[in-house]
């Protein structure tokens, strides 16, 4: 299915929109309500791969597929090898069989983890032996993905001894341990992290305990950029907090340059975006190594906004559903744009002219579908493959719809 946006004649938009949970606070509290049952979650996020992390987390024997969700391939594998006595083919989409799990197989292995590789070394799909878990430390590389690390963090505390994890070289991604530990913490674990050590105690069991998942940061980002490319446009969000657990909180600051202001109301718990009168920078550097999930959106906004921008702090882009640089390089240049990715970085040229009536190729990637959205707002634009945007965000075009841009789904031929 193909989305047309436009948006002729549009006028000044007030709406609120409501979205859904966190995906990464939900997968994080599905696993932890696997190891405790008497953990409530409310408002878990309506996305594909919470959905599948969810189904996946009550087979105990035979052939589990999640697709494409990254993070449950890597909370899976943790969860399944400490989980004494099951035995489980841990696969996905032949995208995922792609992405590398080696670092953290190798981690759990070192651990006492019986984990097998079937077809090519270092990548699913694998074959999980659940066995009881001694060790309580491991070493590993800190410039990886976060998930792993925190994939170990959540399988601790249901270790004899819990586990002490030391992590060597600069951290990536450190908002998405921090938020681990928060919610570990928040159902009364204990654990620290300092100096690049981490260390969760053992828990054999938990209070009765409810916890409400806060709406979506990554997914406000399109609506960030809606308001930044806009002229007049007021979008009220719902169920987000000033002192979030998420990194892409950071948004309400990164886009003050480009003239969005964030209110909060902390009794509603909302957020209100709307558009300043800032002048606009001719070009903006930031490093995202914190927040590498924006990365696409802040790169579209400053292509509709003809700012010129360099973004760093990129290498975990290439290893998600989709090479992230090299499918922003390729579709930011068919509307006209003069890009250059590194292996960790955007270099994009500030751009009078937007090339219109271009089709998006989304490779499989929810966020190149929902980034490139916004500039539905500037010109003509058609997104290819856009049922895409269910694996984090199944309402998205419906409320993309209530900002004033003209939707069309039609089915691709």
């Amino acid at each position: 299915m193909k989305a047309y946006l436009s948006s002729e004649n549009i006028k000044s938009i007030t709406t609120k929109i409501a979205v859904t949970g966190s995906k990464s606070e939900s997968n994080r509290l599905l696993v932890l309500q696997a190891l405790y049952p008497n953990l409530s979650i409310e408002n878990v996020s309506e996305s594909d791969d919470s959905v599948v992390l969810s189904k996946g987390l009550k087979i105990k024997n035979g052939v589990v597929d999640i697709h494409h969700a990254g993070t449950a391939m890597r909370f899976l594998t943790a969860y399944f090898a400490g989980q004494e006595g099951v035995e489980i083919i841990l696969t996905g989409s032949e995208r995922m069989q792609e992405r590398p799990i080696g670092v953290l197989v190798d981690a759990l292995r070192s651990l006492g983890a019986q984990i097998e590789f079937l077809f090519e070394e270092g990548y699913p799909p694998i074959k999980i032996l659940g066995t009881r878990i001694e060790k309580s430390s491991v070493t590993v590389a800190a410039n990886i993905s976060s998930q792993y690390i925190s994939a170990l963090m959540l399988l601790a505390p249901s270790l004899e001894d819990g586990l002490h994890i030391h992590l060597e070289g600069k951290v990536t991604s450190v908002p998405y341990i921090q938020m681990t530990l928060a919610l570990l913490k928040r159902i009364g674990i204990e654990g620290s992290y300092t100096d690049n050590e981490i260390a969760i105690s053992a828990s054999g069991t938990i209070e009765n305990t409810t916890i409400t998942v806060e709406s979506d940061w990554s997914s406000a980002s399109y609506f960030y950029s809606v308001v930044a490319l806009s002229k007049d446009t007021n979008i009220q969000l719902t169920s987000y907090r000033k002192y979030s657990l998420q990194g892409d909180a950071a948004l309400s600051h990164i886009y003050t340059a480009f003239g969005v202001h964030t209110e909060f109301d902390e009794v509603q718990q909302t957020i209100v975006l709307s558009k300043g009168e800032n002048k606009l920078p001719e070009s903006i550097a930031l490093d995202l190594s914190n927040t590498p999930d924006v990365a696409q959106t802040i790169a579209v906004t400053c292509f509709g906004l003809g700012i010129a921008c360099v973004l760093s702090g990129l290498h975990t882009l290439k290893i998600k559903e989709t090479d992230r640089l090299l499918a922003l390089e390729r579709e930011l240049t068919k509307l006209g744009a003069e890009v250059t990715v590194t292996s960790d970085s955007l270099t994009l040229k500030s751009a009078d002219e937007i090339t219109p009536n271009v089709e998006i190729a989304t490779y499989h990637d929810h966020r190149m579908a929902m980034a490139f959205a916004p500039l539905g707002l500037k010109t003509q634009i058609v997104i290819s493959d856009c049922g895409v945007v269910s694996k984090s965000f199944p309402s998205f075009w419906k409320d993309i719809a209530k900002i004033g841009i003209d939707v069309q789904l039609k089915q691709e031929n």
